[in-house]
């Protein structure tokens, strides 16, 4: 691990135009930041935390947060617990990370929690206390990666490469007031929480459950000025009437290809905001952000050398090294990540046309269609691009034949089609089959195209998907 100085997340919030006037909220309650500086969310539990590999197994963001300020610089370790985590990844978990001490804002019900024997609640509810908030350790942070299927990794953070891309990025201004679709125990969500932190701002969280519509009038009743997600978050969110009530500067799209058509729906949408979409991932963190209003990135970032971010193409997937780069994964030990030069493979495979290299999909995400592969999100691109269409979805289905062929999912755009609301789904299907034939080759045009009322998106923010 890289060494320095000890700093911690509160120095830096203090640092940050200070704590006046600056608020969390959740959907239940809401915290002064301005309280901390004389009290505890953790009550009389903090000191028993010291120099503890910690669990922060909430159910609400606001409440994750909170102890995140509070435990940075005093305990050796804090293991950010996602919703939605499988029961039965939550027992290796505490034995990897070496847990010995839980922080929760529920009483401790699972077994494998109740038997660590230590737990300390974290609530909104700031009580007095008098707190030494000098850092004494450079506190782990680790966080878990947030694939859909098998265990997932444990990935190894500090503070200082959490929060590159921020010091290095645009001056956001006090006052701001950031809000994202992204649950802050991912890494897409902790940026956009350290970087509202970081910035002098405040912060509106989601929460588990919220319909769309209820968390955007939230956003809106506190200001909101920028605003995160993925772009499967920011296409259901488009199809909300919701959506016209908040008026952001910042819109920020990440964690999933942004194709050209979100990006045009988002600038119709919000005309006077900024939009970006940034590349990022847990292990390899922030490698760019793109303002240019065009999907992909321009060739020219993977020719630069000796900066604070470097990136190669090889194979076609995109590498990358830099200094917000993880630590490594935990599994007892650290073990590292990258390759001997440094760079973190991250799987996403990328095209270079017209001097722009393009996001197509994910490497073990390919359907293979007799002997060719096919790229889901790349067909989704095409088929995205129809203005009758708001969201989709590429499945693989079995062929006796060919192994497998594609099957399209798509969540037509209510209104687009007759006056009466209703989509004529036959001509949108024909309308679909031509556009795919003109644009992609044979092989990677759908077999079968259906309709359906509504696609999953998971606990990441990104588009569950699974076999047909």
């Amino acid at each position: 691990m890289q060494r320095h100085e000890p700093t911690s997340l509160w120095c830096a919030l203090t640092r940050a135009g200070g704590l006046s006037g600056r608020w969390l909220w959740d959907r239940d309650a809401s915290v002064d930041l301005g309280a901390l500086a004389g009290g505890s969310s953790l009550g009389g539990g903090r000191e028993a935390l010291r120099g503890r590999a910690v669990l922060v197994a909430t159910q609400d963001q606001l409440a994750a947060a909170l102890a995140l300020i509070e435990l940075d610089g005093i305990a050796r370790r804090i293991v950010l617990c996602p919703p939605g985590l499988a029961p039965e990844h939550l027992s290796p978990l505490l034995v990897r990370a070496g847990i010995d001490a839980i922080v929760g804002d529920r009483s401790a019900s699972e077994p494998a929690v109740a038997a660590i024997g230590c737990f300390v609640t974290c609530t909104p509810r700031i009580e007095p206390a008098s707190c030494e908030r000098t850092p004494e350790v450079e506190t782990e942070w680790v966080l878990l990666t947030s694939g859909t299927t098998g265990t997932p990794k444990l990935v190894v953070h500090s503070l200082f490469t959490l929060t590159g891309a921020i010091a290095g990025g645009r001056k956001l201004g006090l006052g701001a007031v950031w809000s994202t679709f992204y649950d802050m125990r991912r890494y897409g969500g902790l940026q956009v929480f350290l970087r509202a932190m970081l910035g002098g701002g405040s912060m509106v969280f989601s929460s588990t459950g919220e319909a769309i519509g209820d968390f955007l009038a939230r956003a809106d009743a506190h200001g909101v000025t920028h605003i995160s997600g993925t772009p499967s978050h920011w296409r259901r969110a488009l199809m909300s009437p919701a959506a016209q009530k908040i008026a952001p500067r910042y819109v920020r799209l990440s964690g999933e290809i942004a194709d050209q058509a979100v990006l045009e729906r988002l600038r119709a949408t919000y005309r006077d905001a900024d939009i970006a979409h940034a590349f990022a991932s847990t292990e390899a963190g922030v490698a760019f952000e793109v303002g240019d209003g065009l999907s992909g990135f321009p060739a020219s970032l993977v020719e630069q050398r000796g900066g604070a971010v470097e990136l190669r193409v090889a194979g076609g997937s995109l590498c990358i090294r830099s200094r917000r780069t993880a630590i490594g994964y935990l599994d007892g030990a650290i073990r590292p990540l990258s390759d001997a030069g440094g760079f973190v493979d991250t799987g996403d495979m990328v095209a270079l046309r017209d001097g722009r290299f393009h996001f197509v999909g994910r490497r073990d995400g390919t359907i293979n269609v007799g002997g060719f592969k096919v790229h889901p999100e790349e067909v989704e691109a095409v088929i995205n691009r129809h203005p009758k269409v708001a969201l989709s979805l590429i499945k693989a289905r079995s062929s006796p034949v060919t192994g497998a062929v594609v099957v399209a999912e798509i969540v037509a755009r209510v209104g687009s089609d007759n006056g009466d609301g209703e989509v004529d789904c036959g001509a949108l299907r024909e309308e679909l089959f031509a556009l795919c034939r003109s644009a992609l080759a044979p092989y990677k045009v759908p077999a079968v195209i259906r309709f359906v009322s509504a696609l999953g998106v998971g606990a990441s923010g990104k588009l569950v998907r699974s076999d047909a």
